[in-house]
């Protein structure tokens, strides 16, 4: 569309400028021209160029100059001549195509418009007027996937996930920051959560053992139309933000599987300092070292047995005893209890969510 829309400018402008003006796109190749007969043919040696600068360039007897994005140019304009006037004029050009075609992205590009929505940045009343121009399917089933790059280098993350979901007209990728690239993906109806995993898992994967790129996906939950893609978004928002609280260890982490760590991101604060100072008087929390916190953490992971606990951490059964004793003493809290051990979880995690201070969406 993009062609058509910059023939028809450089079309109008013909006449006016009196030389040979055009476009091409990132692959050296020309999209639009003054003269037709020029339009599909390509210039090896301007590729590289493109991906180098911003500036204006001379090759070949023709002024050019790249547009579109800051990091990396889509296109450029050629002007015949290397005076100042065709330097001018092709700077000119540029700035009229970038507004034309930001104005067409945002009336006319799906993209833009589901970036919109999932942002918050449209009125809930003019997204199905909006969905209705691009002819939009409202009754389709979409998730959102937040996927954050937690180390970099020169491959572009964006262009791997794009490449990994080429169907442009059913998934749609955009970045909203210099870490955080979003995936808007349609699903079928009736889709688990450990399937969105499994999607998700293989981004990770792919980013990781074929690029060397570290990365992190927050799983929003799945919704049908367009309306709620702005929730899902924020819940992959929140997912991210939960796992790295609770779960460090994950790089996956959906919103469905959140369970009580969601609902203690959700407390006040000042709610939690209460819950902490009920559970654990005179700060008797901060008297817990490192070990018995992991002995505490063994003994719940198998599930308060006391034998199973004392075998995996390589100790008599009753040195496990003592040491359940001593938090007893320290904390008024028997772990051996159920209902003791369940306040002492929670209370950890409260502990270490106030100690985190993570982003409130």
């Amino acid at each position: 569309m993009s062609n058509r829309l910059f023939q028809g400018v450089v079309h109008q402008m013909r006449d006016t400028i009196n030389r040979v003006i055009g476009v091409v796109d990132d692959t050296a190749t020309i999209i639009a021209c003054s003269e037709l007969s020029k339009i599909g043919t390509t210039n090896e040696y301007i590729a590289l160029d493109l991906v180098e600068t911003n500036d204006v360039f001379v090759r070949d007897g023709y002024s050019y100059k790249p547009f579109g994005s800051l990091s990396k140019p889509e296109y450029a304009v050629f002007v015949e001549g290397i005076d100042e006037q065709a330097s001018k004029f092709a700077q000119l050009i540029a700035i009229s195509l970038t507004s034309i075609k930001q104005y067409y992205d945002e009336r006319y590009d799906k993209n833009n418009f589901i970036k919109n929505v999932v942002l918050d940045n449209i009125l809930p009343g003019d997204i199905y007027i909006k969905a209705r121009e691009l002819h939009f399917s409202n009754d389709v089933n979409r998730v959102a996937l937040l996927i954050r790059i937690l180390s970099t280098n020169e491959v572009s993350a964006y262009d791997v996930i794009q490449n990994l979901f080429p169907d442009k007209q059913k998934d749609y990728v955009f970045t909203i920051n210099e870490s955080d690239i979003v995936l808007v993906k349609e699903t079928k109806a009736g889709i688990e959560a450990r399937d969105l995993e499994k999607l998700a898992g293989s981004i990770v994967d792919t980013l990781s053992s074929e690029f060397y790129t570290k990365s992190a996906v927050g799983i929003g939950t799945t919704v049908t139309g367009v309306k709620d893609l702005a929730r899902s978004f924020k819940e992959a928002q929140i997912a991210l933000e939960v796992g790295k609280v609770f779960d460090t260890e994950q790089n996956i982490v959906c919103y469905e599987n959140l369970g009580i760590a969601r609902l203690i991101y959700q407390l006040p604060t000042t709610l939690c300092s209460t819950f902490l100072n009920e559970v654990f008087k005179h700060g008797s929390i901060e008297s817990l070292d490192q070990e018995t916190l992991f002995t505490i953490q063994k003994f719940f992971e198998n599930n308060l047995n006391v034998s199973e606990t004392s075998r995996k951490l390589f100790v008599h059964r009753n040195t496990l005893v003592y040491r359940l004793e001593k938090i007893k003493k320290l904390t008024g809290l028997d772990l051996r209890e159920f209902d003791h051990a369940i306040v002492f979880k929670i209370a950890l995690m409260v502990k270490k969510y106030l100690t985190a201070v993570p982003t409130k969406f």
